[in-house]
């Protein structure tokens, strides 16, 4: 139980000597603090390199057409390809665990794009053929009027959703967007929607340079005819694409007559597997976080046991007085025990505190002078510091049990006998 006599006892054993007391202290305030931001700078890690991934379906991946490597059936090497509009309703047939299925193409490239003209302004943008599901793969915001539809597909509609920069490019503040007309390659497109992509921390100037048009519109415009360049593939939220995408590999071989070994004809990015390494290196780096936290703080716990076992000895003969007046050795014990436990748990919250200090200012740092590559938002949940306090509880109780021992070993009359 802790009396005011007891707190008064501990009090006054705190300050009989300070300058001990806060270097020891120190030790246990800066392993915590080592720990905490260990723990927020990895966050942070994660934060910026996952969000590289901005907010496409992470159980996702694009496929696309390479050269073939191998002769096959009469078919030479180093053949080149096109997929085919019927493979998405072959994939759609042949293998029900992908939910969703959107054949792209695309004008222009990364830093390179496709002139645009609106009246006298001209802007070079990414231009994108698509379906309705690519918005369910690639989570976006829109700001104005509205993404595609399948009746813009079905009807071949020259209608685009364009990104903040285009707008930006080719418009004049306040200037209404929503039923205004773009030209893209000579062919005149309305506005219907502005968007932007959520969250995203990738290239995101080249995603707001984006502009949306049907699928359909776009094979016939820019007379693509039924060719695909390449497809976004997205499976069941109880499947994962890593599964399942060999199986779509043999089905296109097997379409486009390539050699069933023939693997470098056909180009992917899995980005479900590059999610998952990445997410098992940041596992791995708190993991280590938490090992070295805990080593620092475990050189301050043993300061502290090291200090106890000093006051211990300081306090002798005063143990021995109060075994004589009948204290039980629980009772010495718990006054040591709790000696230990408030020196560590002041210290812990104290080096807590300061640790929440420095990634406030981390934060407040990035959101002043705008996002650092592969690093963003570092910050630590509740659980962590749950799991500091816990830490700190176990490493307070372990600092005082061996000196508590000690001074509970002792019998009154030979404590007595100590000058």
């Amino acid at each position: 139980m802790f009396n005011s006599d007891r707190w008064n006892e501990i009090i006054e054993a705190l300050n009989a000597n300070k300058v001990r007391t806060f270097l020891t202290a120190f030790g246990v305030f800066w392993g915590i603090t080592i720990l905490v931001l260990l723990l927020a700078l990895t966050n942070g890690l994660r934060t910026g390199v996952t969000a590289e991934f901005g907010d496409f379906a992470t159980n996702s991946m694009f496929m696309w057409a390479q050269r073939s490597s191998m002769p096959y059936k009469g078919l030479p090497k180093s053949r080149r390809f096109n997929y085919k509009i019927s493979d998405a309703d072959a994939m759609r047939a042949e293998i029900p665990e992908l939910k969703y299925i959107s054949p792209r193409n695309s004008l222009g490239g990364y830093q390179g794009a496709n002139n645009v003209i609106r009246g006298t302004k001209v802007g070079a943008f990414r231009v994108y053929g698509d379906y309705p599901e690519y918005i369910k793969q690639q989570s976006m915001d829109i700001l104005q009027g509205r993404y595609l539809n399948y009746s813009d597909i079905e009807d071949k509609r020259k209608i685009c959703v364009i990104g903040t920069d285009v707008v930006r490019g080719l418009y004049d503040k306040e200037e209404e967007v929503i039923g205004s007309y773009i030209k893209i390659n000579g062919v005149n497109f309305m506005v219907v929607g502005t968007f932007k992509f959520s969250n995203s921390q990738g290239d995101s100037e080249e995603e707001a340079n984006t502009i949306f048009i049907p699928f359909t519109t776009f094979n016939q415009a820019f007379n693509y005819g039924d060719r695909v360049g390449y497809f976004a593939i997205t499976a069941n939220d109880n499947v994962n694409i890593t599964d399942v995408k060999q199986r779509v590999f043999d089905l296109m071989k097997v379409r486009h007559s390539l050699h069933p070994l023939d693997d470098r004809a056909i180009g992917h990015r899995d980005i479900s597997e590059q999610f998952e390494k990445v997410n098992g290196l940041f596992n791995i780096l708190t993991v280590v976080g938490y090992f070295v936290g805990a080593l620092v703080l475990m050189s301050g716990v043993i300061g502290i046991s090291n200090i106890m076992l000093i006051v211990v000895k300081e306090r002798t003969k005063e143990i021995g007085v109060r075994r004589a007046l009948g204290a039980t050795p629980w009772t010495i014990k718990a006054q040591i025990l709790q000696e230990s436990l408030i020196l560590t748990i002041l210290a812990g919250m104290t080096g807590i505190s300061f640790a929440g200090g420095v990634i406030w200012v981390m934060n407040y740092l990035l959101d002043l002078n705008g996002p650092v590559e592969n690093f963003a938002n570092p910050s630590v949940s509740m659980q962590v510091v749950f799991t500091a306090l816990i830490i700190l509880t176990v490493s307070g109780l372990l600092a005082g049990l061996i000196p508590a021992n000690s001074a509970t070993k002792m019998k009154p009359v030979d404590a007595l006998r100590i000058e």
